[in-house]
């Protein structure tokens, strides 16, 4: 039983190694890795708050 669930981890991380270096996923990553550097726009204020 040991071995099974060591052989279903080890085919888990490897798709999820594999998902995360396709270049199918590359632009969705680089956009994300952005986020922190774009300028937050000011809300505008809302009619009642101080």
């Amino acid at each position: 039983m040991r071995s099974i669930v060591t052989v279903l981890s080890l085919l888990a991380f490897v798709g999820i190694v594999f998902w995360a270096w396709s270049r199918h996923n590359k632009d969705r990553f680089d956009e994300a890795a952005q986020l922190p550097f774009k300028e937050d726009e000011p809300e505008p204020p809302t009619k009642g708050s101080s």
